[in-house]
């Protein structure tokens, strides 16, 4: 039910007995876990050491600005880029989508990773938070895109995630820093911003991160606390069957709910499958409010475990993804 940020470079001792508490299945990564590219892989070795082979492992890994390995990685150009391309040569955009997700996917899964919190499938309308993260501002260029990032995903052994459902593009606020309200109507969102997750789920995504975004025309509630957006409209209307995150309890936005028990339970209770509690000072809290709740069904978290990969040196020994870096890193020049 929980995926737990941890607080340094290192596993400590107390985190040993949070990471095998009742509730918790992964673990995420961010740029205060990482110093080196070894130093991170032997925190991820450490990290299933102690929790076992079928802990989870997950990164912020988009590119551009949101991206928490650097050193020794590919550094990635922000999604806009692809949209840009986009305007000019779809086609050409479309491969280097598949390619910019491949690159990141399988270097991931080459570190221990099991799977980025990718792509953002917002349209590019104005958010602070989103800004160019995103693909594109047109719904069919970035449903385009989208599907491509997936199946780029999926040919690196990743599981994708969709964020940050139903839409955060065209909410100007940032969610972490204050609360967020989007009055527009239902049918307005769904001809607009669900249009790419709508695409992703098409390409067989595996997950999708609600966003802590209010949506006053549908529900009163933040959409990851919105059993009308979660069960009645993505499970129900849209068919999806695979896993649920709640977007990060920490952040300003989520506080709506009350404190951080109140914000676990907001979640699980409107069809949460995973809660993010990415802030150590967050973690036992979140703890002890899943005590006794009961599991996600294992059949949406378990595809979110990578798949078999390569080895670092068989991966950096690879011609083919020499040639995807150069043309992927070369959109930013």
């Amino acid at each position: 039910m929980l995926i737990i940020g941890l607080s340094g470079t290192t596993l400590q001792p107390h985190e040993h007995a949070q990471i095998t508490a009742p509730g918790v299945c992964g673990v995420i990564l961010f740029s205060r876990n990482f110093a080196s590219r070894a130093q991170v892989t032997s925190l991820i070795d450490a990290i299933r050491e102690v929790g076992g082979e079928d802990i989870l492992v997950c990164v912020d890994q988009e590119g551009g600005r949101v991206q928490r390995f650097r050193e020794g990685f590919t550094r990635l150009p922000p999604l806009a880029v692809l949209g840009r391309l986009y305007d000019t040569d779809p086609a050409a955009a479309i491969e280097r989508a598949e390619e910019h997700a491949w690159i990141m996917a399988s270097e991931m899964r080459a570190t221990g990773v099991d799977f980025s919190f990718a792509p953002v499938a917002d349209l590019d309308r104005g958010s602070a938070a989103i800004g160019n993260r995103a693909l594109h501002a047109d719904p069919e260029a970035a449903a385009d895109l989208v599907q491509a990032y997936v199946r780029g995903m999926h040919l690196g052994g990743m599981a994708a995630v969709l964020k940050h459902f139903p839409g955060h593009g065209s909410v100007k606020e940032d969610t972490h820093q204050s609360s967020a309200v989007d009055p527009r109507s239902k049918d307005d969102i769904l001809r607009t911003d669900l249009r790419p997750f709508v695409a992703g789920i098409d390409a067989r995504a595996e997950a999708v991160m609600a966003a802590h975004v209010v949506y006053t025309a549908v529900d009163d509630q933040p959409a990851g606390y919105s059993s009308v957006w979660i069960e009645d409209i993505l499970r129900g209307e849209l068919g999806f069957r695979g896993c649920v995150f709640g977007d990060d309890i920490s952040m300003a936005a989520a506080g709506s709910a009350g404190g951080i028990a109140a914000r676990v339970h907001a979640n699980l209770d409107a069809g949460c499958d995973l809660v993010l509690a990415c802030f150590p000072e967050a973690v036992p809290e979140a703890i002890a409010a899943v005590k006794g709740r009961r599991p996600s069904p294992i059949e949406r978290i378990a595809p979110l475990r990578g798949e078999i990969a390569s080895t670092w040196e068989g991966l950096t020994d690879n011609p083919q993804r020499d040639r995807f870096i150069q043309r992927v890193t070369a959109l930013e020049s």
